[in-house]
């Protein structure tokens, strides 16, 4: 996953939202832990074990740690992947903002930023994803095109008009 901002996944245990793209990721990182990488590192822990004094051994530590990192990801993806909600449905495509649009905004120096609202699980900022818990998220949701918001961000408040709303993603050119 991407770095996040100020949202995290939640590990509550209540049910969230996802989109189907972002429940296929989660289901491939998992996948990829337990048929790939725990198995690389489980070799390279067996390995490093045989090498003697453990106590001492640098690889062995790492390995053990490394190991018990990948172990509470899974533990972590399997609790989340059980009680998400996927939403298949696309949203109303009335010009409001809904989970799941894509949306064109401008701020005030004119420039134009293109998100798609997701869940917290699953938001990527270098895929322009925004979860609907951010703080844009929150502000965003249920507004229309032409609207004026103003999103409270930690790096400080920004206007910004809603230039376009689309249920795909077919965002026009700035």
């Amino acid at each position: 996953m991407g770095t996040r901002e100020k949202t995290k996944p939640d590990t509550s245990g209540k049910p969230g939202y996802i989109t189907p793209e972002g429940y296929l990721r989660l289901e491939k990182e998992a996948n990829y832990l337990w048929n790939e990488k725990r198995p690389a590192v489980t070799q390279a822990l067996t390995d490093a074990a045989a090498e003697g004094d453990r106590s001492e051994n640098a690889e062995y530590i790492y390995r053990k740690r490394q190991l018990a990192e990948i172990d509470r990801r899974l533990r972590f993806l399997r609790k989340r992947l059980d009680v998400l909600n996927v939403v298949h449905e696309k949203p109303k495509a009335d010009g409001r903002i809904y989970f799941g649009c894509y949306v064109t905004l401008e701020d005030e120096t004119g420039e134009r930023v293109k998100y798609r609202i997701v869940g917290p699980d699953e938001w990527e900022i270098e895929k322009n994803e925004i979860s609907m818990d951010s703080p844009m998220g929150r502000v965003l949701l249920g507004k229309e095109e032409n609207d004026e918001v103003l999103v409270r961000r930690p790096k400080g408040d920004t206007n910004f008009t809603i230039i376009e709303v689309s249920v795909e993603n077919n965002f026009m050119q700035p």
